[in-house]
């Protein structure tokens, strides 16, 4: 009678099966999709390849080496085990999963990139990504006043994102979660702040989050609330931000300026503005203008146009937003930085007064060569 031949299943080479069923299983899935099992029968299909493909095995030890690990936004546990297992973290896909549903804490794991060991017991690659000192985060920071085109510039320089990606998420404004009374413009709406980027990084994914944030200030200063107790538009309230913060970053100044800028409105004068000339000839690091700069035909250029800009010039920070809606009780009509280094600004009733505090302002350019203009 002949004997069955035994078959040694400890001596496997599991990564080899799984390098070979991925082939197999690759055509399963596709077929499934395609043939209206969708979603449902891809996940059902792939925990079934995980089953199939890598043993319920683990590693011992403390890791050896280092592991960079991208865990994506809405990534589930299984998918997560897969990324580890690809980057050699952990031996068994299904070893992590089961891990991490005993644990009770799958839902707490998130989106980032993790700097993790090689060879991990399934339990310490688990505890590691639970821990946020093992998260690298990515970071990006938009300075107060900066416009819409200067962070795109800043996207492009520090996050490698591309113009294209870009005009993509511009294309999508419409998701961004915008306020109803924005219009269709994203300047004054992409809060200034410093966020911290996930991956894969979105260009879209970022603006929403800066949209997000700007709707959190506009309800913490109760913007739209109190530009109504004032009769004042809250688009047009923003707009007077942004100039406040085109001119002066010094909070304490802010409300000052403010109040000469409602204070000219009042009277009919043109505002004058030299910030948003740098806006319409995209000027930047400089503090005036030239008379050509000034003659520039734009609705943005108050030097030409009495009244507000159709729009924001660039995106206010909280102090700025709240000087617009808050400003300071003076009958002020004039206003010049005299000292860029201290910030210092003098304020005046009229214009006599005005011209000798730019006389100090001369003085000081005089003084401190290339610091006025650049």
């Amino acid at each position: 009678m002949k004997r069955r031949a035994s078959f040694d299943w400890n001596g496997v080479d599991w990564r080899n099966v799984a390098y070979y069923a991925r082939g197999v299983f690759a055509v399963v899935l596709a077929f499934s999709v395609l043939a209206g099992g969708g979603w449902y029968a891809y996940s059902k299909i792939h925990e079934a390849y995980v089953e199939f493909t890598t043993p319920d095995d683990d590693y011992v030890g403390e890791g050896t080496g280092v592991a960079e690990v991208v865990i994506p936004r809405g990534a589930g546990i299984t998918q997560i085990g897969d990324i580890l297992y690809e980057a050699g973290v952990v031996k068994s896909v299904r070893k992590f999963r089961n891990v991490a549903q005993q644990s009770g804490q799958s839902s707490d794991l998130q989106a980032g990139r993790f700097v993790l060991k090689k060879e991990l017991p399934a339990e310490t690659a688990l505890a590691m990504l639970l821990d946020p000192a093992n998260l690298k985060r990515i970071w990006i920071t938009f300075p107060e006043g900066t416009n819409v085109k200067e962070q795109q510039a800043r996207m492009i320089k520090e996050l490698g994102i591309s113009q294209k990606d870009i005009d993509a998420a511009v294309a999508r404004r419409a998701e961004l979660g915008l306020p109803s009374w924005a219009g269709d413009d994203l300047q004054g709406y992409l809060f200034p702040a410093r966020y911290a980027v996930e991956e894969p990084i979105s260009a879209f994914a970022i603006m929403q989050t800066q949209v997000k944030q700007f709707n959190l200030i506009a309800k913490r200063t109760d913007l739209v609330a109190r530009a109504g107790v004032g009769k004042r538009d809250p688009k047009d309230v923003l707009t007077v931000a942004s100039i406040v913060e085109g001119e002066v970053h010094d909070p304490d100044y802010q409300p000052m300026v403010a109040a000469v800028i409602y204070n000219r409105l009042a009277k009919g004068m043109m505002l004058e503005m030299d910030s948003t000339v740098h806006f319409v000839v995209g000027k930047s690091g400089s503090v005036t203008t030239t008379a050509e700069d000034r003659e520039t035909q734009s609705p943005y250029n108050t030097y030409l146009h009495k009244g507000l800009p159709p729009g924001p010039i660039n995106n206010p920070g909280e102090t700025a937003i709240n000087a617009a809606l808050s400003p300071a009780d003076t009958d002020a009509l004039y206003f010049v930085t005299v000292n860029l280094d201290t910030g210092e600004t003098l304020f005046a009733n009229t214009y006599e007064e005005h011209k000798v505090n730019v006389e100090k302002f001369q003085a000081y350019c005089q003084a401190n060569p290339g610091k006025c203009t650049k």
